[in-house]
């Protein structure tokens, strides 16, 4: 969201004159990245590009070294010229001349920074993101030497030599310009610049809701096997402009895989027919996923039937059906006749059942039930779903249903892929960022993973491809790669569960293993009822420690406890962590909390757990033998365990078992 004001407005008007005149006497055309008030790299070899006429020598004149430094437009009249940068300092010029001059001006040399990701990272301090205090923290941002570039939503099936970018360009942080501006990106910087008085340029490329493979270039998704035919097909969709319109492919995709359904015969769903002998259908207890328990990794077709009594006082009555959310999409049937369908993985299904249907006092639910990715299923609460009778009286749906699979995706052609929305392979990659990759940065922070929930085991090698992507792209296999790992969402569960929150922490928590990468833990900042808190303080300031002392060489403490080792003495285990060594506590003082143990059998119980010096000691009365040990291991886990920096331990387990999530793509 862009915040303008009446004082930003009037200095846009006052700059038109001279920014026409620019124009209309420079042939030198410049990318996106490129103005008044930009930040270069300090100590490096900046690259600056752009266009001019075929065969033109391009100038460059930096008012930091007076020196001049040439290069000569190609065929195309693309020119790029290497020009070292010194310590951090300015404001400066720098002139640029054809044979007729523009000129940068109140240009600082510092540290570049990309900030990217999805809503948690782009939620600006006001509009709709309105940050804790924010009204405080908007009126004190006056950081003249912090400059800000704000890049524009765009995708592409192609990559992309240049961005659209807020404002023009580049601002100078104050309270006029940081509003709308991304809060982690602006907290993380302030906290640097106070700590270390040097000039920060942060370049924000975020989009609300997108997956991360969006952010991946298609190169590197090729990788993948659960990526390279959906790439290959985009590239060749993009190759072939007289292509059926997306649409139509789909219809057909659809009409196609439909004759592989086994629960179609000519085209009428036999599967939903009251008649239908399903005594041999399998059992599964709804709601729930189906990856969780009878059917992990699979995407596809699931029908599910379940045979209701009615009350004999609701004959020839309308009836309604609630059937909570389901993920993806579903056909739904009363006694064979269908009494609605909906697409959509998160929108509720309640359909009603006319009056003529209603007969007799038995009847058979069906729900055909598609997913193309992540889990399926009824995903709703229990004690949601329900046929409700005209005087209100309810019939729960809770409980055994069957079903029986129609197709699997593996097992039929690939989907169709949109040319349109973010949520596709590589289109951000192409538009957002490899617009910048020639710009000299020291580095990226990033704060993503809730789109990628479903497919929390996949994350796995995703991340760390997508970052390693990033650093082979500028050219640095080693540049500083910070994140933020998810915070702690949605209600509280009584008992220990295997969550999706929870792995992909465990994928996020392993990406450590990368060289140069840092977590911000913010598993203690989080709110159950809001996927965007809005404590972002302290999440531009954990990420601002991991820099401060990896990056900038500050003697500060940066990360929580990280889980080492376990070790099994009778009847407790003892777990040892790095990021310990000035001991360990809990964050309110009271006994730590979130601990689970299991045995063999697999079945996790709440523990006691206590803090001997820097290791932590875990028992249950229920568990004579424990095998592993669960830590926060929750969508939103009650835990408290911190060191002595008060940084928070990060979610992690001690076994291997299954995930839930593996297989998903």
């Amino acid at each position: 969201m862009k915040v303008r004001t009446e004082l930003s407005l009037r200095h846009a008007f006052m700059m038109l004159p001279l920014l026409l005149s620019a124009n209309l006497h420079a042939k030198v055309k410049l990318p996106s990245v490129f103005g008044d008030n930009m930040v270069f790299q300090q100590k490096t070899e900046a690259a600056v590009w752009g266009k001019t006429d075929p065969g033109k020598t391009v100038e460059l004149v930096p008012g930091w070294s007076k020196k001049t430094y040439t290069g000569k437009a190609d065929a195309k009249g693309n020119w790029k010229i290497l020009m070292p940068t010194p310590s951090y300092g300015g404001p400066y010029t720098l002139k640029i001349s054809d044979g007729e001059q523009l000129i940068l001006n109140n240009v600082l040399i510092g540290e570049v920074w990309v900030c990217s990701g999805q809503s948690n990272m782009e939620m600006p301090l006001a509009g709709w993101g309105r940050i804790n205090n924010y009204q405080q923290e908007i009126a004190a941002a006056s950081y003249p030497n912090i400059r800000l570039l704000q890049v524009e939503r765009e995708t592409s099936l192609t990559p992309q030599e240049d961005a659209k970018v807020w404002e023009g360009g580049w601002q100078a942080c104050s309270p006029a310009s940081v509003p709308g501006f991304s809060s982690v990106a602006y907290f993380f910087a302030r906290d640097i610049y106070k700590k270390t008085g040097v000039p920060i340029g942060l370049i924000h490329t975020s989009w609300g809701g997108t997956i991360a493979e969006a952010w991946t270039s298609g190169g590197a998704l090729k990788k993948m096997a659960d990526f390279k035919d959906m790439v290959v097909q985009m590239e060749t969709s993009q190759a072939n402009e007289n292509g059926k319109p997306f649409k139509q492919q789909m219809e057909e995709w659809e009409a196609s895989v439909k004759t592989r359904d086994g629960g179609f015969k000519a085209g009428s769903a036999i599967w939903a027919a009251s008649s239908l002998d399903d005594v041999s259908w399998k059992k599964i207890d709804v709601p729930g996923f189906w990856e969780r328990t009878a059917l992990p990794a699979f995407d596809g077709v699931v029908w599910f039937r379940k045979k209701i009594t009615i009350p004999a006082s609701w004959a020839g009555k309308e009836l309604e059906i609630d059937l909570g959310v389901i993920d993806d999409d579903d056909i739904t049937y009363f006694n064979g006749q269908v009494i609605g369908a909906t697409q959509g993985y998160n929108k509720p299904r309640v359909y009603t059942v006319p009056a003529a249907a209603v007969k007799g006092t038995e009847a058979v639910i069906a729900v055909r039930v598609f997913d193309s990715t992540g889990e399926g299923g009824f995903s709703s609460d229990k004690n949601t779903m329900a046929v409700i009778g005209g005087n209100g009286e309810r019939i729960s749906l809770d409980g055994d249903w069957q079903y029986k699979e129609g197709f699997n995706l593996k097992d039929v052609p690939a989907m169709p892929v949109s040319k349109e929305g973010p949520n596709r392979p590589m289109v951000l990659y192409n538009a957002m960022i490899h617009p910048f990759i020639q710009f000299s940065i020291r580095g990226a922070i990033w704060y993503q993973g809730e789109s990628n929930v479903g497919r929390a085991y996949q994350y796995r090698e995703l991340f760390p491809l997508m970052i390693s992507d990033w650093r082979e792209k500028w050219g640095r296999g080693d540049f500083p790669f910070y994140f933020v790992q998810l915070a702690n969402f949605m209600k509280v569960n009584d008992q220990p569960e295997a969550t999706g929150w929870a792995a992909l922490r465990e994928a996020q928590l392993q990406t450590l293993s990368l060289p140069n990468t840092g977590m911000a833990v913010s598993i203690d900042i989080g709110d159950g009822e809001d996927i965007h808190p809005k404590n972002k303080q302290d999440v531009g300031g954990r990420l601002a420690l991991i820099a401060l002392a990896n990056t900038y060489g500050e003697k500060v403490q940066f990360s929580g406890p990280l889980f080492k080792t376990s070790q099994v003495k009778g009847k407790e285990m003892i777990l040892s962590f790095t990021h310990a060594d000035g001991g360990l506590r809990s964050s309110d003082g009271k006994p730590l909390t979130g601990f689970a143990v299991a045995g063999e059998d697999q079945k996790f119980y709440w523990a006691d757990a206590k803090i001997q010096g820097n290791q932590v000691v875990v028992s249950s009365e229920r568990v004579a033998k424990p095998v592993a040990i669960r830590y926060a291991w929750a969508n939103n886990p009650v835990c408290n365990l911190v060191n002595e920096a008060g940084l928070p331990a990060s979610p992690f387990r001690t076994d291997s078992w299954f995930d839930p999530s593996y297989g998903q793509r």
